[in-house]
């Protein structure tokens, strides 16, 4: 027979859902901007995003145009 390990064995899980308190300090939105912006930014420079926003831009300036 397996030795049984001494103690409690459980342990607590996080909720995957929980609410937030004055432990849990919120972060800012400029913070979540400026972590996300640089990465769309390669992103969009990588995959052509750069020339397919310009052609959206353009077929919307020519729509209100007429």
């Amino acid at each position: 027979m397996a030795p049984q390990p001494m103690g409690s064995t459980s342990r607590r899980r996080r909720p995957a859902f929980t609410q937030r308190g004055a432990a849990e300090p919120t972060r800012h939105p400029a913070v979540a901007v400026a972590m996300a912006l640089p990465c769309a930014v390669l992103l969009a420079m990588l995959f052509g995003g750069w020339e397919q926003m310009a052609n959206q831009a353009q077929a919307v300036a020519e729509l209100i145009g007429h």
